[in-house]
C-alpha cells in the first residue's frame, strides 16, 4: 500500500506460498478511516463491501461489454493509480521481487521491508 500524495509505502503484507492480493488484504487487518479513499485494481473487486470509500475499475465479460461511461470511469481510476504503479517499478529495481528469491524464505519479509524503507528514505 502506498500513499497517493507523497508516494510513500505505508504497508507491505507477506504470506507463505501464492495468495491472492485481495485475500492477503483481508488477512492483513489494516483498518482505514471512512474518510480515506482506497483506489485498487480489478483484483480487489469486493473491497467496497469491506471499505465503503473505495474505487475499483469495472470489469467486462464476454456477454457484457463496457459502456463508454464505464470506460471513462476506468480511465479516471487508471490515471490516479499510475503513481502507485511507479512505486511498484521502483521496488522491482532491487530485483528481490522481479526475479526468483533464492535465499532463506524467513528473511524475505525483513529484506523487502528494508527495501521499502530505503525507497521511503530516498523521497
Amino acid at each position: 500500500m502506498a500513499d497517493e500524495k507523497d508516494l510513500r509505502i505505508l504497508n507491505a503484507s507477506f504470506s507463505h506460498g501464492s495468495v491472492h492480493d485481495f485475500r492477503l488484504f483481508c488477512r492483513g487487518r489494516v483498518y482505514f478511516s471512512k474518510d480515506v479513499l482506497l483506489i485498487a485494481d480489478k483484483g480487489y473487486i469486493g473491497i467496497d463491501k469491506i471499505h465503503v470509500n473505495s474505487l475499483v475499475p469495472k470489469k467486462s465479460t464476454k456477454k457484457h461489454k463496457l459502456t463508454k461511461k464505464d470506460r471513462k470511469y476506468n480511465s479516471i481510476i487508471s490515471r490516479r493509480r499510475i503513481y502507485i504503479e511507479h512505486v511498484n517499478r521502483h521496488i522491482t529495481k532491487f530485483r528481490i521481487v522481479s526475479t526468483r528469491y533464492r535465499n532463506k524464505r524467513r528473511k524475505f519479509a525483513l529484506r523487502f521491508s528494508l527495501i521499502c524503507a530505503i525507497y521511503n528514505f530516498q523521497l
